[in-house]
């Protein structure tokens, strides 16, 4: 499904980062390495590697990769960039400084589950999380990810995901977003920016 989505020459949510990540960028330290989960056509991990952190980022869908390494080519950055899914990633442990997972709520609360173990245990030991997606009011409005209320974030759901870690920023609230055809219009969102206790 996701390939066939990737499959046109257009950006499927744009060419520019969210405004999340740029917001929250502050918490990362220089020259991170970053993990940029299901990162898509490449506008989160482009953007990191043009700021200076050493990113590797993954996605299942090659039409989406293909289209990544363009856009990375044309910001003449370099991000490892690797085909994919939550699924079969390693999850290696202590292995980044940081974890960037922007709208990934295809994952229903099972797999939910082990993707965020994954994600806390490949942060090294006060490292951050920045994640960022949909709440479930976001179902009503209509401008953006899956049909499935159970698929989205509460910060309460957060919490008890990453227990011990030092919130550094965190909000549930709407706005207007422009994110390519994938993402237009009033959305509700949740921000989660977290740091691994030490």
């Amino acid at each position: 499904m996701w390939n066939e989505r990737y499959a046109g020459e257009d950006y499927l949510f744009g060419t520019e980062p969210a405004a999340f990540l740029v917001a929250q960028a502050e918490h990362l330290p220089d020259a991170a390495r970053v993990l940029c989960v299901a990162d898509g056509e490449g506008r989160n991990s482009t953007w990191l590697a043009a700021r200076g952190h050493v990113v590797t980022a993954f996605d299942p869908a090659p039409n989406a990769l293909a289209k990544a390494r363009r856009l990375a080519a044309a910001r003449g950055v370099t991000v490892d960039m690797r085909e994919a899914g939550v699924e079969n990633w390693p999850w290696e442990e202590d292995a980044v400084d940081a974890v960037v997972a922007i709208f990934i709520q295809f994952a229903p609360p099972d797999l939910r589950a082990r993707l965020f173990a994954g994600m806390a245990r490949t942060i090294r030991p006060g490292g951050v999380l920045l994640l960022h997606g949909y709440a479930p009011r976001q179902v009503g409005y209509g401008t953006g990810g899956p049909p499935q209320a159970e698929n989205m974030y509460t910060l309460p759901l957060l919490h008890a995901a990453f227990p011990g870690w030092a919130v550094l920023h965190e909000a549930d609230y709407d706005a207007e977003i422009d994110e390519g055809r994938g993402h237009s219009g009033r959305s509700a969102l949740v921000d989660f920016v977290a740091r691994r206790p030490a």
